[in-house]
Formats: structure tokens, C-alpha cells, sequence
């Protein structure tokens, strides 16, 4: 089961085992067919909101921008994890090696800090947007929103740079089972066998100004902008104000919900079956619900959708 090399006194090991989401083998294969349905659905949802906003210039609006950075990102999102939790489906328990394990870490690392910090920037835009309509086109310029984005990938990967590095330079002597679907922070925390007192101090500290600074972000927004639409005049307005950002916050709180109570915490979970279900939800299931929440309930994209299909 383990293969390891001796380094000085200490044995390294060189490969882990995926346990995978579940090892019950009689709804191995219902899940399987289950999660493989969604991921190809969260991955076509995706790919026509980028075409969407790339082939019609009436989409070419800040809002739009974001939202298209965003589905780029959550086809990189699942398409990191979900396939080795099919594999996990099929064959069950299975190896990875090191060098993919901390590959892996990295990117999914890198794409979570990106997603938190642009959720925040889609907030930031819709409270410019809806509290301050008239600064909207200085504030939110091409140039403005463009930095926002580019700060969201760099500063994601380079917290992943420091968090990976930190991760990867723990001796594990054995046990090599992470009982996880993929290769996470806290599994792979539990199996090192050295002090890692101040990884998970570098991991709580870049959680909580990634995770926790973004989510401020993001409340301190909508909550400028539940007080905007409370004072207009319209109550159709405010109905259809309120329905957009209590979506948008259902997505945000999901997200955030399951995020933070995993990776806000300095201690190591011992929990790993509630930390998998909550893996899911942040992994799966949000990337699969955003499009819909975000891009496929708004009339633009549905007046864009039906021209493009040659729709009545």
C-alpha cells in the first residue's frame, strides 16, 4: 500500500491513497453516474455563458466580464476535482503520487482564493452599479475591472505558491491514506508526521484574509445596497433588486458557509466524513449552481440566448 524512501533516519513517502467519497460498492455506481452527469452539466453551463459573452457585444458590460472570469474559473474548479472523484467512484481507493497530489493542491488552492476575491469584485460592481449609478462608468471602466481580475489570478496563485510550498515541505513517514476525494489541506495535515505548528498558522492566517476579507467585502456590498433599494420609490423596483441579490447571497453563503468552516480553523479536522460532504458542496454543487443563479435567470443572457439559438 505505501511506497517510501528512507531520507537520513525518516522514511518519505512518495505516493498517497484517495480513499475517494465513498467506499460503499453498492451506490459507488449510482454516484458515479451521478456526479459524472453534473460535471458535464456544470462544464456545458459554463462554456455557453462564455460563448454568450464573447460572441455578442451587448454583453461586453462589467458585469458581464466578471461573470465570464468566473465561469472560466469554475470549469478549471471541477475539472481539478471532480475527476479524480470519479476515479475514486470507479475503481475505488486509489494512488496518487506526491508530485501530482501537491499539483493538484496547488491548483485547487489557486482557484478558491481566486473565487473568493472575485465573488467580492461581482459585489463591489453591483453595489457601484446600484448605489452610485453615476460614477458606475468611471469606477467601473474596462481598465478598473480588468486589474480586478488580473489581482484575483495572480493573488490566488500566489497564495497557493506559499501555502503548497509550506504543505509540501512536511515529511509524511507513513501512514500515505488520505480519506478525502482529492488532495486537501487538512487530510494531507493529519498524515505528516513532523511539527506543523506553523503550516496550519500560515494556513489560518492566508484563510482568514482571503476567506474572511472578501466575505466583508462582499456583506459590507450587498448590505449598501439593501439599504439603497429599501429607499426607492418603485416597489417593482425593489422586488426586482431584492430577488437578484438574495440569489446572488444564497450562492455567496453556500459557498462561504462550507468554506470557511474547513479551512478557518487551526486546528486539524478530525471530522473527515462531514468534511467530504462539505467538499461536495463547494466543489460540485456550487460551480454547477452559479451559472444558473448568476447568468441563466437574467433576461440579457436569455434575450442573448434566443437570438443565438434563432428563437421566436
Amino acid at each position: 500500500m505505501e511506497r517510501s524512501v528512507k531520507v537520513g533516519n525518516m522514511t518519505r513517502v512518495q505516493e498517497f491513497v484517495l480513499l475517494g467519497l465513498s467506499t460503499r460498492l453498492d451506490i459507488r455506481d449510482v454516484l458515479f453516474v451521478t456526479f459524472l452527469a453534473l460535471y458535464l452539466l456544470t462544464l456545458l453551463e459554463n462554456t455557453l455563458i462564455v460563448f454568450l459573452i464573447c460572441s455578442h457585444t451587448d454583453l461586453h458590460k462589467p458585469m458581464y466580464f466578471f461573470l465570464g472570469n468566473l465561469s472560466c474559473l469554475e470549469m478549471c474548479y471541477v475539472s481539478v476535482t471532480t475527476p479524480s472523484l470519479l476515479v475514486g467512484l470507479w475503481t475505488g481507493p486509489f494512488h496518487i503520487s506526491f508530485t501530482a497530489c501537491m499539483t493538484q493542491l496547488f491548483f485547487f488552492v489557486s482557484l478558491i482564493c481566486t473565487e473568493c476575491t472575485l465573488l467580492a469584485s461581482m459585489a463591489y460592481d453591483r453595489y457601484v452599479a446600484i448605489c452610485r449609478p453615476l460614477h458606475y462608468p468611471l469606477l467601473m471602466r474596462p481598465q478598473v475591472c480588468l486589474s480586478l481580475a488580473m489581482t484575483s489570478w495572480t493573488g490566488g496563485m500566489l497564495v497557493s505558491v506559499i501555502k503548497t510550498a509550506c504543505i509540501a515541505s512536511l515529511s509524511y513517514c507513513g501512514p500515505n491514506v488520505l480519506n478525502q476525494f482529492f488532495c486537501d489541506v487538512s487530510p494531507l495535515l493529519n498524515l505528516s508526521c513532523t511539527h506543523v505548528a506553523l503550516t496550519e498558522l500560515v494556513d489560518f492566517i492566508s484563510a482568514i484574509v482571503i476567506f474572511c476579507g472578501t466575505l466583508l467585502v462582499a456583506l459590507a456590498s450587498y448590505s449598501a445596497i439593501g439599504l439603497t433599494v429599501l429607499r426607492m420609490p418603485s416597489a417593482a423596483a425593489r422586488h426586482k433588486a431584492f430577488s437578484t441579490c438574495a440569489s446572488h447571497l444564497v450562492v455567496v453563503g453556500i459557498f462561504y458557509s462550507a468554506a470557511l468552516f474547513i479551512y478557518c480553523r487551526p486546528s486539524r479536522i478530525k471530522s473527515m466524513d462531514l468534511n467530504k460532504v462539505l467538499s461536495v458542496i463547494y466543489t460540485v454543487a456550487t460551480p454547477l449552481c452559479n451559472p444558473i443563479i448568476y447568468c441563466l435567470r437574467n433576461k440579457e443572457v436569455h434575450a442573448v440566448l434566443q437570438k443565438t439559438l434563432h428563437w421566436p
